[in-house]
């Protein structure tokens, strides 16, 4: 009997996700049905494949949603996170498993007590981070504690990077994945985490100044920002008891410090809009957060407002964004401030065809085992192949299709609104990422964690 897949929304994340699943689909007996608001940019590989069918979809249209999730044996949902819901609730409806990679939602999360009662997996958090972040974590965690240690650190890092061979400007930087997010990161509350005992907490104002450094064998130094809530993940790892837990987003170093010019400007800011924003010049966009003088320049009172001199590198970084054109012009009605600059960075940091992509994450883990602390160092580095098959879609899109295939042949049963923390889920995804290049090094390193007879604080 053929089982269909449905995949809602086929964007940027989606292409190792669709590629495993149509080689998969003569051996599993498996059907394709990939639906999207626009099926026509789907490409012609997998449009093409004799086990695809391509569907327009628009989830907003309840008949045609319904209709698709009723004739599939499973879903995956790659739909910005606030729209899985209406994907949830028919999956209930209608008895479906579902996967997401998206963290759970208080609307997803109060949808708990009817999936279980309908024996039904919802699978979330199983992309790159959340995903193999949660499952590589608990896997090292586990064995700690089969062993009979306990637990003190935990530090993750993940950053979705551009590869060395493609890096080209002065940012060190493009966009790997969805530029709204890298724009907004870190903003909505302040940043916590637990470090050496102590709860810390920085403000979205301060997040850029307040980096880690980290060195990765064979690829450099990076540095890391902390994300906005280290602790939500307290309970579901059993870290209750650690002196540090703390989780960031990693970037090449000097990036943190150049984007905090942004921050302080204000052009990050998305909770308003400016009226005359189309045709507006990027020089123009620019000098709305400068102060009026009838004789100085904006270069020069952008300087001295961020007191950056004409040699900074960071001064390099804006004159590269083409920040004081006036010949380029914003093509945006009535937009946000953070609209703007996400157009204007995406002028300069779009992967072109055949550049690649570079995710890397690092963990930390320090333990006490027979009396003794130590430290576990894991580092993970994948390398994209092109705009197309990049480093991010194969993270983020083959633990999705994994995930799905484990639940659909019963390998996966747990039922509940759940993330991959379990045994029974992260150790088969794992082996089988392992034999696509997706793969940890462990380094023995010594304890550098919280020392009681330390005054800092």
């Amino acid at each position: 009997m053929v089982r269909t897949i449905l995949v809602v929304g086929a964007g940027k994340s989606t292409s190792y996700l669709l590629d495993y699943i149509l080689k998969k689909s003569d051996q599993e007996n498996l059907h394709l049905m990939i639906g999207d608001l626009q099926p026509e940019h789907i490409p012609e590989e997998f449009s093409s494949h004799p086990n695809c069918s391509v569907v327009r979809l628009d989830i907003f249209n309840e008949e045609e949603r319904k209709k698709a999730i009723e004739s599939a044996s499973i879903v995956i949902s790659m739909l910005p996170a606030r729209l899985h819901i209406k994907i949830a609730e028919d999956c209930v409806q209608y008895k479906k498993h579902l996967v997401t990679a998206s963290y759970v939602s208080k609307e997803m999360k109060a949808l708990d007590d009817e999936v279980k009662k309908n024996g039904l997996v919802f699978m979330n958090e199983i992309g790159l981070d959340p995903g193999i972040d949660h499952m590589s974590a608990m896997e090292v965690i586990d064995r700690i504690r089969d062993h009979g240690g306990k637990m003190l650190l935990f530090e993750s890092f993940t950053g979705g990077l551009v590869a060395p061979e493609s890096d080209s400007n002065l940012w060190n930087y493009k966009f790997t994945w969805n530029p709204r997010n890298v724009v907004l990161a870190g903003q909505g509350g302040v940043a916590k985490f637990i470090q050496e005992g102590t709860y810390k907490y920085i403000p979205y104002q301060k997040l850029f100044r307040r980096t880690e450094f980290l060195a990765v064998e064979g690829h450099g130094t990076f540095e890391a920002y902390a994300n906005r809530d280290s602790l939500n993940y307290q309970e579901a790892y059993g870290l209750q008891d650690v002196l540090t837990l703390y989780r960031g987003t990693m970037r090449r170093v000097g990036f943190s410090k150049a984007w905090q010019m942004f921050v302080i400007l204000g052009m990050t800011d998305d909770s308003y809009t400016i009226e005359n924003s189309e045709g507006m010049s990027y020089r123009e966009f620019v000098n709305l957060f400068l102060p009026y003088s009838p004789t100085d320049s904006v270069e020069l009172k952008l300087r001295h407002y961020l007191k950056i001199d004409q040699d900074d590198i960071r001064w390099g970084k804006l004159l590269e964004l083409n920040l004081f054109d006036h010949s380029k012009k914003i093509p945006l009605k009535n937009a946000s401030p953070a609209q703007i600059l996400q157009h204007i960075l995406e002028d300069s940091w779009t992967l072109q065809k055949d550049e690649k992509d570079m995710i890397v994450m690092y963990h930390k883990f320090g333990y006490e085992l027979n009396g003794q602390k130590k430290q576990l160092d894991a580092h993970m580095v994948v390398l994209g192949e092109n705009r197309t098959y990049t480093a991010m879609s194969k993270t983020v899109g083959l633990p999705v299709a994994m995930a799905t295939l484990q639940i659909l042949n019963g390998k996966i049963t747990t039922p509940g609104v759940q993330i991959p923390i379990k045994k029974e889920v992260y150790a088969p995804i794992l082996s089988e990422l392992k034999t696509y290049g997706i793969t940890f090094k462990e380094f023995e390193v010594p304890y550098l964690g919280y020392n009681p007879d330390s005054v800092a604080s």
